[in-house]
């Protein structure tokens, strides 16, 4: 009789360790399907929200949405960011599925990626807003152009807009702070590779051509010229 005792015990912790740990299944899986509902609630609420205040009429002037759809994509910048939030909130409630289930590598885990998701909406964001303000800034130099009489206008404004939205990348990149700068680096080192090698094709065999232009730009006037 002792024997059998001995061999069931195995098989009676076994089940109690299943008694005990079903409880915190059931509710680990109820917070996971309310946790998807309020999830998908939550994204229609953001697009919607977001529709009404016009945002997507501000991400298709800045051309992030055209840049989406060359990408492939049918979705908008809003859609992006209604699905951005459904992820916030999903990882929210998969954080509280697996910490009541006593999984804490899981939820380390979980809740490392719920802090960079946020970074990643506002990176989002600071390129939507900084792409119209480039744009802005671009037509803006064009303007200045044609009403200074300026040729090459269109060029001028375009080096504007690209440059203003080359700061705002970067911007975004040092927000998600990603390999530690290593990317802002990196892309810093070959613009300035860049300029340099322009700069320097520019100025040993376009020289006549820089004249030209500067000319062209900012005429002189004959009365300034000395006899």
């Amino acid at each position: 009789m002792k024997d059998i005792d001995v061999l069931l015990e195995p098989v009676h912790a076994l089940l109690n360790q299943i008694g005990a740990f079903m409880p915190r299944l059931v509710i680990a899986l109820g917070v996971l399907v309310v946790g998807w509902l309020i999830a998908k609630a939550f994204r229609y609420s953001v697009i919607k929200a977001l529709r009404a205040l016009n945002f997507n009429v501000l991400t298709e002037r800045a051309g992030v949405d055209g840049f989406l759809q060359q990408g492939g994509t049918e979705k908008d910048t809003t859609e992006v960011v209604g699905w951005l939030a459904y992820a916030i909130a999903l990882l929210v409630s998969l954080i509280i599925a697996f910490n009541s289930l006593g999984l804490t590598q899981v939820t380390d885990l979980l809740s490392k990626l719920l802090l960079f998701a946020p970074k990643v909406l506002v990176g989002l964001l600071v390129i939507v807003f900084g792409s119209y303000f480039a744009r802005f800034v671009g037509a803006t130099v064009q303007s200045y152009c044609r009403s200074a009489a300026i040729s090459d206008g269109d060029l001028l404004g375009r080096v504007a807009r690209y440059a203003v939205l080359t700061f705002v990348l970067l911007l975004a990149i040092d927000h998600l702070d990603i390999s530690g700068g290593l990317i802002q680096q990196t892309f810093l080192i070959l613009l300035a590779g860049l300029v340099f090698a322009a700069a320097l094709a520019f100025g040993l065999g376009g020289r006549d051509h820089a004249a030209a232009l500067l000319e062209r730009w900012f005429p002189r006037d004959p009365t300034d010229r000395k006899p």
